[in-house]
């Protein structure tokens, strides 16, 4: 068997882990051509010292002398800074590119990649998000695939395997509802980070469990499935199911419903997308019908968590304005893990920052980076004036 030689962008993160994970329990599968990371500079050598791989990039070019010096007796190549994100995933020696950077950071790399000829395993949903017709024009032209490691994702991708002839009605994403499911505007609106962060199924990073608490999550992931599978808003809908057990659904124009079940654990659609289009066997734990006899839904509150129906409107207008709803989410998500704004006040920065930054029609990639470039600014202006008021609430 020829090992697939894997790019993984994110390495030291909650999903980047979780893919060494993988690797780990099929060494004769996988070799890792590339690791990268942010800031986190001790765990990327732990890592490239135990996989070897050809390059490792820190982000963060302030810590470039130290990963240098720590891998300086093996032959890796090591790189800093942002545009040699860039540069990494366009090598010859790179198969398949996980995609697992947090945030609008991820664009660029994830391009290049697609431009390389390279597939992409993505679990940076922001990609799509920011510019979803740029980057899915350009998968069709580069003739890459575009596998979905987002749990929600893999099973609307898994539950349309082998259905390419047959319309989609509609889909259903799963949310978990988070840490404050059937919570009040007024208990919301005196919760801080510690409490955001708690969620009740899954283990994520900070700002994907801060997006999960207020729904923002799940908006992001609805306009990711617009681009992934090509539907429209009204196919998309969203449904709260607190055991996380059905991970999607996928209704076909004769009414019938496919679903995908698991128990909560990131490694299978992780593993899905490494191996697709097989299906290994593993020793992940099994889901037992017993231990859940009882699988609920209800609908989400949009009026309480406004992050899930800003979304909606921002894939309703289009163009750039996803992009900004995404920029001051990234800003806001920010401050609040800062404690420089409340809970309730994230929605009302980005509604905000949607007013104020005009959207693009038909946008180029510059046009991509010019908006999220101004609305950050706008957002950061508009949570100077929201922090003071939050304090004097305080």
């Amino acid at each position: 068997m020829v090992k697939k030689q894997i790019a993984i962008l994110g390495a030291t993160g909650s999903i980047g882990t979780q893919v060494l994970d993988v690797v780990r329990a099929y060494t004769d599968r996988f070799d890792v051509a590339v690791l990268t990371a942010a800031t986190n500079s001790q765990l990327l050598v732990a890592q490239a010292l135990e996989f070897r791989p050809g390059r490792v990039v820190i982000a963060d070019e302030r810590k470039y002398q130290e990963v240098k010096k720590a891998l300086s007796h093996t032959p890796i190549q090591v790189l800093a800074g942002i545009p040699a994100l860039e540069d990494v995933v366009r090598g010859d020696g790179v198969d398949l590119v996980v995609s697992a950077l947090v945030g609008s950071v991820g664009l660029r790399p994830t391009v290049a990649a697609i431009k390389a000829g390279k597939d992409i395993a993505l679990a940076n949903k922001e990609t799509l998000v920011v510019a979803g017709q740029l980057v899915m024009d350009l998968v069709q032209k580069y003739g890459v695939r575009l596998l979905p490691v987002d749990s929600e994702h893999s099973a609307i991708f898994q539950c349309i395997a082998g259905e390419q002839h047959n319309p989609i009605e509609k889909i259903y994403l799963t949310a978990s509802g988070g840490p404050f499911r059937g919570k009040s505007s007024e208990y919301l609106a005196t919760v801080g980070a510690d409490a955001a962060l708690r969620h009740p199924n899954w283990v994520m990073g900070a700002k994907i469990t801060i997006d999960s608490a207020s729904l923002m999550n799940k908006g992001l992931e609805v306009i990711e499935a617009k681009w992934l599978f090509g539907l429209q808003t009204r196919q998309i809908d969203v449904i709260v199911h607190p055991q996380s057990i059905v991970h999607s659904l996928v209704q076909f124009t004769d009414g019938s419903l496919k679903a995908q079940l698991g128990l909560p654990d990131m490694k299978l659609p992780i593993q899905y997308a490494l191996t697709h289009p097989e299906r290994v066997a593993n020793t992940l734990k099994r889901f037992n019908f017993m231990d859940f006899p009882e699988l609920t839904f209800e609908k989400p509150d949009m009026d309480t968590f406004r992050n899930l129906a800003l979304a909606y409107r921002a894939l309703e207008t289009g163009g750039t304005m996803p992009c900004i709803l995404n920029a001051s989410n990234e800003v806001v998500v920010a401050a609040f893990l800062r404690g420089e704004v409340g809970f309730l006040q994230m929605s009302d920065v980005i509604e905000a920052t949607m007013g104020q930054v005009t959207p693009i029609a038909v946008p180029t990639m510059d046009d991509y980076l010019e908006t999220d470039r101004r609305s950050r600014e706008v957002a950061t202006d508009l949570i100077a004036k929201f922090k003071k008021i939050y304090y004097i609430a305080k």
